[in-house]
């Protein structure tokens, strides 16, 4: 074998292989990036790139429509090169979740895929799980594509699949906690009891959450302000990037098991 030759057959995502599918449609990077919280439109545009995403979700409810002839978030993002994945976030209700879907349908955005968000608590914006439900049949019966975020519990990561969405999306921690992933068994018990793509969403706070997750086994993971208020946001979107296509190597190579005690990684052998 030449030299470097192994190396070079992992260079850069080895995601063209192994795309994620979400409601038949493939995707080579399996991270999501969100808009909010970039201290310009244009570091968010630059850190969108450097983070290598094909898929971005857009709050409606916080895009200004109302200042004629000025840009908004939306000039910052090439249709071309990204998936918009509009998003109900701000919403209480399932009434409300609703009605910010068709909105977007109505903009003609996301091409009917929408990130379902219904949030229950103001103070600790935990997931309202029954509204959740609620709102995803609705929209699934009028043909949207539903990516559910929720919370990280079996049971109703099972009601979301049988309700007919096409990803379920549990919190790793609370919305820009920066926590990482509190509670990996949950996360492990609900990619065996489901069949859909299961995507780690919110609480990712540096890198190695990342990897966390996709060393889990999630298909994919969503994140903002990880990004967005680091304090070199590009070089983080960067890193978020690479930690995605590790985690995910990782995953699909296989660890090796966990022992109590030490196992030589050298025999000693008898000369």
């Amino acid at each position: 074998m030449k030299e470097g030759t192994a190396a070079s057959a992992f260079e850069g995502p080895a995601s063209h292989d192994d795309p994620l599918v979400i409601a038949g449609r493939k995707f080579h990077s399996r991270l999501l990036v969100g808009t909010g919280k970039y201290s310009s439109l244009e570091l968010m545009a630059q850190c969108l790139e450097a983070s290598g995403t094909e898929i971005v979700t857009v709050a409606l409810r916080r895009i200004d429509f109302s200042q004629k002839g000025e840009k908004n978030l939306l000039d910052f993002i090439d249709p071309a090169r990204y998936a918009i994945l509009p998003n109900t976030a701000g919403c209480y209700t399932a009434q409300d979740a609703i009605k910010i879907a068709r909105l977007a349908r109505e903009l003609e955005l996301g091409d009917n895929m929408v990130k379902l968000e219904v949030i229950g608590d103001e103070k600790t914006l935990m997931p309202d799980v029954v509204g959740t439900v609620e709102a995803a049949r609705v929209l699934i019966h009028e043909g949207f594509i539903v990516m559910a975020y929720t919370n990280d519990d079996v049971v109703t990561a099972k009601r979301l699949e049988e309700a007919g969405v096409a990803a379920v999306m549990p919190l790793g921690s609370p919305i820009g906690s920066g926590r990482g992933i509190l509670n990996p068994t949950n996360i492990r018990l609900i990619l065996e009891a489901v069949s859909v793509p299961v995507l780690v969403d919110a609480g990712v706070g540096q890198a190695s959450d990342v990897a966390i997750a996709m060393e889990l086994g999630a298909d994919a993971v969503l994140l903002n302000t990880g990004i967005a208020g680091a304090k070199d946001p590009l070089k983080m979107a960067v890193a978020m990037r690479k930690a995605c296509e590790a985690g995910r190597l990782s995953f699909l190579a296989g660890r090796i098991p966990k022992k109590l005690y030490a196992t030589a990684s050298s025999p000693i052998l008898d000369f």
